[in-house]
């Protein structure tokens, strides 16, 4: 029976991994819809990149950053290949092309924030020091039993952990990089920049919205037992509702704010509210869930106007506001909203407090490390192309060719 049940469990986590990578197509063709079309072929190279160079440096020195032991809780040590130093019920091999694929999902967020600006030589860089360094140690904070898992910092599938630090490096790429030619006027005000294919970016949301299927209930590693059968129900379960309620609430907030409901803003709406559950899916009541997707889709709008009309900080897929605004939004409301020690149930402030501390260490590790990475590469090799090749489009100039011909 616990052959039995060991096998169930492996199935379940590759399953699980099968669908987190089906994510990665997801995040290719939302960006690839929300921007311009001369810029196709290097959105979707770049997200090819992500998983082909995640998965080597993972496999090859960032597992053991994240899984190793160190003593000290802060980073492991790299494994160089060698995956014998894991211990666990479930095979090796089957846990680590689990955790790659959450590796490749922070890396990818990136991308779209710093789409059609960027040199693809420089990306290539950047999204490995992600793959090698940025998401290991903190992971290994967390996820590798170090010194927030040992304070209790809870969060189950990554609000934090994955996608915060991908919105935080988004934020602090598009920095540096300005913004786009033409984005905004000489009055200040912002331009918009219609992205190419709706029907694309509306395909990629649907993928993802399938592939955090996997993402949460898979991030049990279980399925074995009444438990663990109930464990990744609930979180199915959580799960949609808060990707629902976070479409529904940006859907109707549009059309109260603007007089029309946007799709594009409601699509950033459902991802908004599956990144915020993603933290406490396990722990939160299904009306938890769908207070946490509301809360995100309300939000995510305010977010997306603050960065652009105040700040001006061209983003052109709003991945700041949806992954690390709310990646921020769904870690705190754990501590609030956890059935088990959130605030609002009786738990005090320890859960809450534990949260607050976890989220602002892990976005300051991801804000100083992109800001040394993203302004390091611009002073000394140049982060952004040139003038001729924005306008004309990064598929000729980058690759040699186009993606509609």
């Amino acid at each position: 029976m616990n052959d039995l049940a060991i096998s169930l469990d492996t199935v379940w986590m590759l399953l699980a991994a099968m669908l987190v990578f089906w994510m990665q197509p997801g995040f290719a063709l939302c960006e690839a819809g929300f921007t311009q079309g001369k810029n196709t072929v290097n959105i979707l190279m770049k997200n090819f990149v992500d998983f082909m160079l995640g998965s080597l440096l993972f496999f090859f020195v960032g597992f053991g950053f994240m899984f190793g032991s160190d003593g000290a809780g802060f980073i492991g040590a790299p494994n160089w290949g060698d995956l014998s130093f894991y211990k666990g019920d479930l095979p090796v091999e089957g846990f680590l092309i689990f955790q790659t694929v959450f590796c490749a999902t922070s890396a990818t967020i990136v991308s779209g924030a710093m789409a059609e600006r960027t040199k693809f030589s420089m990306y290539m860089i950047y999204s490995a020091f992600i793959s090698l360094i940025i998401y290991p140690v903190e992971g290994h904070w967390t996820w590798g039993g170090g010194w927030l898992a040992d304070l209790g910092f809870h969060d189950f599938a990554g609000s934090a952990i994955v996608h915060s630090v991908g919105g935080v490096l988004a934020l602090i790429g598009a920095i540096a990089l300005g913004p786009r030619r033409g984005k905004y006027g000489k009055d200040g005000k912002s331009r918009a920049i219609p992205g190419h294919s709706l029907s694309l970016a509306a395909l990629g949301v649907f993928i993802l919205w399938l592939g955090w299927f996997g993402f949460n209930p898979g991030s049990q590693l279980a399925a074995s037992g009444e438990v663990n059968r109930l464990a990744i129900s609930h979180v199915f379960l959580t799960t949609n509702l808060a990707a629902a309620a976070g479409g529904a609430a940006t859907l109707f907030l549009t059309w109260i704010k603007y007089g029309k409901p946007s799709l594009s803003m409601m699509l950033n709406g459902v991802l908004a509210g599956l990144v915020g559950i993603t933290a406490g899916c396990d722990l939160v009541s299904p009306w938890g869930a769908v207070i946490i997707g509301t809360i995100c889709g309300i939000v995510l709008v305010f977010a997306i106007e603050f960065f652009d009309h105040k700040l001006h900080i061209d983003d052109p897929v709003g991945a700041s506001s949806v992954h690390g605004v709310c990646g921020i939004l769904g870690t705190l409301m754990t501590g609030l909203l956890a059935t088990d020690g959130g605030l609002f149930y009786g738990g005090g402030w320890h859960l809450l407090g534990i949260q607050s501390l976890g989220i602002l260490v892990i976005d300051c590790w991801a804000a100083v490390c992109g800001f040394l990475l993203f302004f390091g590469i611009k002073k000394f090799a140049g982060l952004r192309v040139e003038a001729r090749v924005e306008d004309e489009g990064l598929d000729i100039y980058e690759h040699g060719e186009s993606c509609y011909n």
